[in-house]
């Protein structure tokens, strides 16, 4: 007779090979009642509405949205497939909103079907599907995009309501920056006779710095016979020049929220003290308050079962906790590569306290900062040597996020663009909220995001005289939600106040234990 184990080791298999098949929206019909019961009770799969079920670590704790955040759209992907086929599509907002490179959750994803009945799907974590009985565009206006039918970038332009353009101006105004001539729009403004839309388009284009389009848009309309009537559907006119040669829409996305927020940031942030006088005095500060600013990086992979879990499972010790002894190696090697990591950015900081432009040096040195930071745990055979590479070559997600990072070949057009917006910012203080918030936006590494983060945030901080600044762990909660916010919202100001009353603070002379008491 089976034992327990080689009972749970025959349900993960099954597991295993519906993940295996690139299957994230697990039917039940696609295994049986008795190993879809036996995974739930051992929780290794979550319920995400009635009949539907997704894959999770069974030690994730209750409320942990991770695992549903970071399945989000590859579940709605399949389960709308599964339940309309090709006779759906997402709304034209939220087309645009993905062709802009902005992937994160929504709380609510409207779908559009002649096929599905008026009404929510509510989903785990205050998502939902509304779904509106409503006929398709055509064929030629619809594309599939990591399995999510959508309309295409012209198409969801088009209809795109008046109010998105405000909404949501970062969005639309990449999304704009990614027309390159006005005949990837025109025949649809044209067959259609949209004289209103092509008038808003116009106008949208004109306000983008893209005055060409807008004029061919105008000229060909009233050539064809229409009456074109241009307006501008933004409330305030772009400052921002629109590369249209960037291979990835993040380029015009990043360079927009750095506009954007920067005033914002200025407005809650102290002025900045100027390089100090007494350069090591400063410098041995850094060295006191060194032990309090070693945090974690939150940062995870996909959960996946691999075939020695399957193994821990058949042999009854799936659930056993890992050797303590190779947690206190681990911890030793945290705490050394900090400590090795920490020094690199210290000579960094010696460079820009003797005036060397603090974005030119953290572009050259942070690849050292990064390398020290996991060298240790590499010569110890804890990581693999191929962890320093740099740069991931993979997708990555942030644990209990609805931000989703720039996928790989992006993080390779937004670093540079990250690094020539740090040189060219006259403000320290902006330098320092913006630096850190865009890298973690970016997350360009698999580990290492948040304490690379804030690295780069105290070098900018010191490129004004701002002292070193430690997000104290009391208020973790503060800090993500602060960034959550700024990466799903485009709203800066809660991390901007954030970080200035912790840097107000430590011009007080405040200690990092007495914060908020």
């Amino acid at each position: 007779m089976a034992s327990p184990g080689e009972k749970l080791a025959e349900s993960l298999e099954q597991l295993k090979k519906l993940q295996d098949s690139g299957i994230i929206a697990i039917n039940t019909s696609m295994f049986s009642r008795v190993h879809r019961e036996r995974l739930l009770q051992n929780n290794f799969i979550k319920e995400v509405t009635k009949g539907w079920y997704i894959a999770v670590p069974s030690d994730e704790t209750q409320g942990d949205s991770t695992s549903w955040y970071t399945s989000y759209w590859s579940f709605c992907a399949q389960y709308l497939n599964d339940r309309y086929g090709s006779s759906y599509c997402i709304s034209a907002e939220q087309s645009l909103q993905i062709h802009s490179g902005n992937w994160s959750v929504p709380t609510q994803l409207t779908i559009k079907s002649l096929e599905g009945p008026n009404g929510i799907t509510m989903l785990p974590y205050n998502t939902s599907l509304f779904t509106m009985k409503s006929p398709l565009p055509d064929a030629a206006e619809l594309t599939t995009i990591e399995g999510v039918r959508m309309l295409t970038l012209a198409s969801s332009l088009i209809h795109s309501s008046p109010g998105m353009f405000n909404r949501y101006p970062t969005d639309a105004r990449t999304a704009l920056s990614m027309i390159r001539d006005a005949s990837e729009i025109l025949g649809l403004l044209l067959d259609g006779g949209k004289s209103t839309k092509a008038g808003r388009l116009a106008g949208a284009f004109r306000n983008n710095k893209q005055e060409k389009i807008a004029d061919d848009i105008i000229k060909t309309m009233q050539k064809a016979g229409y009456d074109v009537r241009e307006t501008d559907p933004f409330e305030n006119p772009s400052v921002v020049t629109i590369d249209t040669r960037a291979v990835s829409p993040c380029v015009n996305r990043i360079k927009l929220m750095w506009s954007q927020m920067r005033q914002v940031v200025i407005e809650q942030f102290p002025q900045a003290p100027g390089l100090p006088q007494d350069k090591e005095k400063y410098l041995k500060l850094i060295d006191e308050i060194y032990v309090t600013d070693a945090y974690h990086s939150l940062s995870i992979e996909r959960y996946r079962v691999s075939p020695e879990l399957i193994e821990r499972a058949r042999n009854g010790s799936w659930d056993i906790d890992k050797h303590p002894e190779d947690k206190k190696q681990k911890d030793a090697m945290a705490a050394r590569s900090y400590w090795q990591a920490t020094q690199q950015v210290i000579k960094s900081i010696k460079k820009i306290l003797n005036n060397e432009n603090s974005g030119i040096v953290a572009e050259k040195e942070h690849g050292e900062w990064y390398r020290e930071l996991f060298a240790p745990s590499v010569t110890a055979n804890l990581l693999k040597p191929s962890e320093l590479a740099g740069y991931r070559n993979s997708p990555i997600y942030i644990g209990q996020s609805r931000h989703v990072p720039l996928n790989v070949s992006a993080v390779r057009d937004t670093m540079p663009i990250l690094f020539e917006l740090l040189k060219e910012e006259p403000d320290a203080g902006v330098r320092a909220v913006l630096g850190h918030f865009i890298f973690v936006h970016i997350h360009p590494y698999m580990d290492g995001n948040g304490r690379m983060g804030r690295f780069l945030m105290n070098v900018m901080l010191a490129s004004g005289g701002y002292p070193w600044t430690v997000i104290p762990v009391e208020e973790w909660a503060t800090y993500m939600d602060a960034l959550e916010k700024a990466s799903t919202e485009l709203n800066i100001k809660d991390f901007a106040s954030f970080i200035a009353y912790l840097v107000n603070e430590g011009l007080k002379g405040t200690p990092v234990a007495n914060l908020r008491k």
